[in-house]
């Protein structure tokens, strides 16, 4: 039984808006397991728990944008 409390094809636009220079090794490597690879980039994701996730422990380095 799979339970699935979001809509199917539902995604997340998601921001990186400030750099993971000075940030820890952990954060760095959640905002390339993301995808990002510049600056203010936006890219788009599936909305799951395993993004949400990611998105909630570097809440300071990324933004999800309303579109």
């Amino acid at each position: 039984m799979v339970k699935t409390s979001q809509k199917t094809g539902s995604k997340l636009h998601l921001k990186w808006v400030r750099s993971a220079i000075c940030s820890p090794v952990k954060h760095k490597l959640v905002i390339k397991g993301l995808g990002f690879t510049r600056l203010n980039q936006v890219i788009e994701r599936p909305d799951n728990p395993a993004i949400r996730g990611m998105v909630a422990k570097v809440p300071h380095l990324v933004e999800i944008v309303q579109q």
